[in-house]
């Protein structure tokens, strides 16, 4: 082991202090936490309004502060942007994450305060490198180099001294400098804005160094490792980095892409790490080797609340609080930050799989879902489906979405999924089946929508030419990062552009 290694894992491993109260005292830790954060903005143009001064606890908060979606706040961040001081949190915010969580036109901009680019994102990463550190002693992760696949950043037209892009590009732009020599690409490269040529660019500057671990989104990473493989004319990425051992991943299921990674790097040689960090804040990790299950952050400046599922529509919705959190109940997730991100619906929904430590996995979005005719499918039946209909057919699939055909006298009602295949199944009409029969296992009310044919007949399939979802997201500038394609919808309208691209194509 290098004179190197041994320092900074040493370094690190003070952070697995912090990692072990977390799993004994999340309770405790969010109660500290809370009241941390009402102290913080109480002076900030929205404390004032909410009168943070008179919150006393959690039922105060409850009751003076309302729920918040992005449009609801999307007027304090643009006052924000524009320079305004302790609007949302205290002091000036620079950095703002250009969210692309989902794939609609109009793009979010969430505020990353210091505090939570240090104390959360920064100190979520640090958490993960010491936690990997102790799963695997022997790591030699700190005697080459990270390789992550990130976005660009660029100034706003607002504000000359306010920045905003993704959020891997605001964390490149801010490691701090201890970290940096164990970076790569160089930021002049790693912050390019035209994804296709940046993708060249890193191969071409990463190909012949030694990368000892890989971080980014599935999709992306897939395509990148792809063309290295091209350039270096090899067959398993192992070859071009021998000393490879850590994928760190987030963003989209990684289920569905196990097989074409087994294909190019050989199974059991690399570690997959599940990573749950978004714009608004890192909120937890994979903590075990054995289990994809993360377990939730709970110190690092985010105050969770939990909406179930059932009730989240409702016109005063229940909402708990961690302590009074189930198993295997699928919740909108609700956080309170340091950037000033108050009892925000964050569009993810999760569920518990463990109560101690919390351990969670996702299951979807808010507004990933199809719900046209009472069959409530969310993005964790069709992963599961997608997964089994696979391992039928021998298929891989690179992409997919889905979305409703709605009942007239013409059409029956159906669900259509657009699929992009790497391999074709052996045969297609057993895709459908085996799809059509996971959901009916994993979903109730899919399968009572389903009975007969009554209402929803079979699915509908149709195989897309390659390149079709890469041309989307080209056409709406949303390639590379932490851009991904929506899964399902609960309307046609992505559906309607992608088979316009996929008409053009045929």
């Amino acid at each position: 082991m290098s004179l190197l290694n041994y320092i900074i894992k040493k370094n690190i491993s003070s952070y697995l202090g912090q990692i072990g109260k977390i799993k004994r005292r999340s309770i405790s830790l969010q109660n500290q936490l809370f009241k941390s954060l009402i102290s913080t903005g109480t002076n900030t143009k929205w404390g004032k309004k909410y009168n943070y001064r008179n919150i006393k606890n959690y039922k105060d908060f409850c009751e003076n502060v309302p729920l918040s979606t992005y449009d609801d706040l999307k007027p304090y961040i643009d006052r924000m942007i524009h320079g305004e001081s302790n609007v949302l949190w205290p002091g000036f915010i620079k950095w703002f994450s250009k969210s692309s969580g989902t794939t609609t036109d109009r793009s979010k901009f969430i505020p990353i305060s210091n505090c939570s680019l240090h104390d959360c994102h920064l100190k979520g990463s640090l958490y993960v490198l010491s936690h990997y550190a102790k799963l695997f002693p022997k790591t030699k992760l700190f005697e080459g180099k990270a390789l992550i696949l990130g976005g660009s950043k660029r100034k706003t037209e607002f504000n000359s001294k306010a920045q905003y892009g993704d959020l891997s590009a605001i964390l490149i732009q801010n490691t701090p400098l201890w970290a940096e020599i164990f970076r790569t690409p160089s930021k002049s490269i790693a912050l390019m804005d035209n994804w296709e040529e940046k993708i060249d660019k890193i191969a071409e500057y990463t190909m012949n160094q030694n990368i000892t671990s890989i971080s980014g989104v599935p999709s992306w990473m897939l395509i990148f490792l792809k063309r290295v493989l091209k350039l270096k004319g090899a067959k398993d990425i192992k070859e071009v980095w021998p000393n490879l051992e850590l994928f760190m991943h987030g963003g989209v299921n990684f289920d569905p892409y196990v097989d074409q990674f087994n294909e190019i790097i050989k199974p059991g040689s690399v570690f997959y790490m599940d990573i749950y960090n978004a714009s608004e804040g890192f909120f937890a990790f994979q903590d075990r080797k054995t289990s994809k299950e993360m377990m939730l952050v709970t110190n690092n400046g985010i105050f969770y609340e939990f909406i179930p599922m059932d009730e989240l529509h409702k016109p005063n919705p229940k909402i708990i609080s961690l302590k009074n959190v189930n198993m295997n109940t699928n919740y909108a997730l609700v956080i309170s930050t340091n950037a000033g991100l108050w009892r925000y619906i964050i569009g993810d929904t999760v569920q518990f799989t463990c109560l101690y430590p919390y351990r969670i996995k996702i299951t979807g979005r808010t507004s990933n879902f199809i719900n046209a005719f009472g069959e409530e499918l969310i993005v964790e039946n069709a992963e599961k489906a997608i997964s089994e209909a696979s391992r039928i057919t021998g298929a891989k699939v690179n992409e997919y979405t889905a979305g409703p055909v709605y009942l007239s006298n013409h059409v029956k009602a159906a669900h259509e999924w657009l699929i992009e295949f790497e391999k074709m199944p052996h045969n297609l009409d057993i895709f459908v089946e085996m799809l059509d029969e996971t959901l009916k296992k994993v979903n109730s009310d899919y399968d009572a929508k389903r009975s007969k044919d009554l209402l929803l007949q079979k699915p509908i399939v149709r195989v897309l030419p390659e390149g079709t979802f890469f041309q989307w997201l080209k056409n709406k500038g949303k390639l590379g990062g932490q851009n991904k394609v929506s899964r399902l919808s609960n309307n046609r309208k992505i559906i309607e552009e992608i088979l316009s691209i996929s008409e053009t194509k045929l």
